[in-house]
């Protein structure tokens, strides 16, 4: 059996190596704590953040949150989201496997292609979600009004860094942090310059529907963690670069939505052109909006990227490069011709898969010593039973939080009737979803152990 030591081959002195062109190359471990909190402060800056802000003050179906209410969504649904990213990041560099090949520790190698496909499906769908926004910013900031040529251009420079996604990274702490942290002080700045509305007008009721959206952000980055934590140069390196980049920076940039709607923004009609719009008009503006669209490629380029990484989990000696051809043209096209619908039953989709899923790795990885036992080889054995609890907590997610595509909406609504269960306003689907996955895993955790323990004294008797 292959084990995490021998899947962890290195070379750590090469500070400029790229990753190798197959999952049976060498691991280069060639980035630093500032490295790895300069990516993760960058993934935590994007122009989604503000926009979805406005399902942060405004839950669906429920009476809009006071500002102090969604504040404190944002702080605690990034916190605990930002813990399973972080989780998996800490994995990936102990083991040094990418994200998808980390789960052949969890459900063998076959079994693990079911949750690889479905990150496929989400890192594409926010690649294609990241270079529409980059466009639709770019159209406003320049004269013109041409949609196409900035999908294409965004699309291009996101496949050259998923080329060289080490060097994309090593970028991002040179060139691209200083500037964010100038254009994101300005514009809070230039919004605390108007007068606020009541912090304690608003409702409560929504918080936890609220917080869920916020976790889900977070947690979509968890399938992709491993995939650049496993060239960190330590475990603590991983765990904290990417604990505290990403949660510092999304909860400054959910609260710069917050204030921007609280204070020029409407929230009628298009929020997403609404806001752009108001960055524009501050002094100045159009060079801080600048930078964060420019900075916004760093979100295309880890999806497109993390798409080729979990391509290889499937087909182990593909070429990443070519991959990364294939996917960005990909990516770039279904960018040209699709438009952001649905967004906030996107991320409660993610939300419903991710979050369950990482309880449940989380679980058998750390609490039940699945370290010493973890198998990332081609030939890791089927463990159908860890999809139980996986499942059980996707069911959770949805009973409490079934989203808003009305026939998917209506398949869980007749579940909830047909148990007599209606969920409280203030239940977090996220947080239960979680409860029940890990408490499942623990269960089948137990019964693995017994059946263990049963063999063994049969061995015995014999």
């Amino acid at each position: 059996m292959t084990t995490v030591a021998e899947a962890s081959v290195t070379t750590p002195n090469d500070r400029w190596a790229e990753p190798a062109p197959t999952l049976e190359g060498p691991v280069p471990r060639s980035l630093s704590m500032v490295d790895q909190l300069a990516l993760w402060g960058n993934l935590g800056v994007s122009l989604l953040g503000p926009v979805g802000a406005i399902f942060v003050l405004a839950p669906l179906g429920v009476a809009p949150l006071s500002l102090v209410a969604a504040f404190a969504a944002v702080v605690i649904g990034t916190a605990l989201g930002s813990l399973l990213l972080a989780a998996s990041a800490l994995a990936g560099a102990q083991t040094g496997a990418p994200a998808m090949v980390l789960l052949r520790g969890l459900f063998g190698t076959r079994v693990s292609f079911l949750p690889t496909v479905l990150n496929l499906l989400q890192c594409l769908g926010w690649a294609v979600f990241e270079l529409v926004v980059i466009a639709a910013a770019a159209e406003q900031l320049f004269p013109g009004h041409v949609h196409w040529p900035y999908v294409i251009a965004a699309g291009a420079l996101t496949t050259v860094m998923a080329l060289r996604p080490l060097g994309a990274v090593r970028a991002l702490r040179r060139y691209a942090i200083v500037a964010v942290i100038g254009a994101t002080v300005y514009l809070f700045a230039q919004l605390l310059r108007h007068p606020l509305v009541s912090l304690t007008s608003g409702s409560w009721s929504g918080f936890w529907l609220a917080a869920d959206v916020v976790i889900a952000v977070a947690v979509s980055f968890a399938p992709l963690a491993a995939d650049y934590s496993r060239h960190s140069r330590s475990g603590r390196a991983a765990f904290l670069g990417s604990f505290l980049g990403y949660t510092v920076t999304q909860i400054a940039y959910y609260t710069l939505g917050l204030l921007a709607f609280a204070t020029v923004v409407s929230s009628q009609g298009d929020a997403q052109t609404h806001l752009f719009t108001a960055f524009l008009a501050v002094p100045v503006g159009g060079l801080a909006f600048g930078i964060l669209v420019l900075r916004e490629l760093d979100e295309s380029f880890t999806n497109v990227y993390s798409t080729v990484v979990s391509i290889q989990n499937l087909r182990p000696l593909s070429d990443r490069r070519i991959l990364a051809l294939v996917i960005g043209v990909l990516a770039t096209v279904l960018a040209l011709v699709l438009q952001i619908a649905d967004y906030q039953s996107f991320l409660y989709l993610l939300g419903s898969v991710f979050v369950p899923l990482f309880a449940v790795f989380a679980v058998d990885y750390f609490a039940l010593n699945g370290r010493r036992r973890w198998d990332c080889s081609k030939d890791a054995p089927a463990r159908w039973l860890m999809l139980i609890p996986w499942l059980l907590g996707f069911a959770a997610y949805q009973m409490v939080n079934p989203g808003s595509v009305s026939w998917w909406a209506s398949v869980w609504g007749s579940a909830q009737r047909a148990v007599g269960f209606t969920p409280p306003t203030w239940m977090s689907a996220s947080i239960t979803s979680f409860a029940v996955a890990a408490a499942a895993t623990f269960a089948v955790g137990l019964l693995a152990r017994c059946r263990a323990s049963t063999d063994q004294v049969g061995l015995g008797t014999v």
